[in-house]
């Protein structure tokens, strides 16, 4: 979820055989802006970011007040680093819709990686105050907590993002920093265990569960898991420090 607004490519979302369907559809009504839109999407998920940004293009002049073109549209400047474009399309998002939480969401996320937390911060509580159903608001909010030092609150924003996404390694992730970081290792422990369940190609979770182990003095175990961490992300710091203080003890 840290890159949650990075697009997840989907070969059929932007396979031929799709885009001629989506296609056949836009000529059949061509000033249909949701046809644009729907087919810009399939050329996201497909990586033809190009052809995205076109056919979005496209629905917003047929349509200027398509707020869901706007937002779709910021995603592909996300991917492509256009941050300026995709913050002004949030922008005009919201604007329009001032009840769109996945805009807040959106935008929030780009205010956080740019390291505007307060910006961010307040993004994500209009979107939970929206009562959202999107993860990611309160996953990313938690993030802002617990980097404020705000554990217990993280833990309880990390907790709420699980309940709706139970299946994403990362707020287990989360969740866990949190716990360790009040002193509660068994919890952290069953949550980073828990995230690895979920998905054992993630680095951060292999790296995390290392950390309980070392606290315990498990170091043999502990050097395993960092190397594991460091096998599926050599560039990992976190798995390199931990390798190096643990292997060999």
């Amino acid at each position: 979820m840290p890159n949650a607004d990075m697009i997840r490519l989907d070969a059929a979302q932007g396979s031929e055989q799709n885009i001629a369907s989506l296609t056949q559809v836009i000529q059949n009504n061509p000033r249909d802006p949701e046809a644009y839109n729907v087919r810009g999407s399939a050329y996201g998920r497909g990586g033809q970011f190009e052809l995205a940004i076109a056919d979005f293009d496209q629905a917003l002049a047929l349509n200027p007040r398509f707020y869901q073109a706007y937002a779709n549209r910021a995603l592909i400047h996300r991917n492509l680093g256009n941050r300026e474009q995709a913050i002004a399309d949030y922008n005009a998002a919201v604007q329009i819709n001032p009840n769109y939480d996945a805009a807040y969401v959106g935008r929030g996320n780009i205010y956080r990686q740019a390291g505007m937390l307060n910006e961010a911060y307040a993004d994500y509580n209009r979107a939970i105050q929206l009562n959202s159903t999107d993860a990611r608001a309160y996953h990313n909010r938690g993030l802002i907590q617990q980097r404020r030092g705000n554990h217990v609150e993280a833990i309880e924003d990390f907790s709420r993002s699980i309940s709706i996404s139970p299946r994403s390694p990362e707020p287990y992730n989360g969740r866990g920093l949190s716990y360790f970081a009040v002193g509660d290792q068994d919890n952290a422990f069953t949550d980073f265990n828990r995230a690895i369940q979920l998905d054992e190609n993630v680095a951060e979770s292999w790296a995390n569960q290392a950390l309980i182990y070392e606290q315990r003095g498990e170091n043999d175990r502990a050097a395993r898991s960092y190397a594991r961490a460091a096998q599926l992300d050599p560039n990992y710091q976190p798995a390199k420090d931990g390798l190096s203080r643990t292997r060999g003890i």
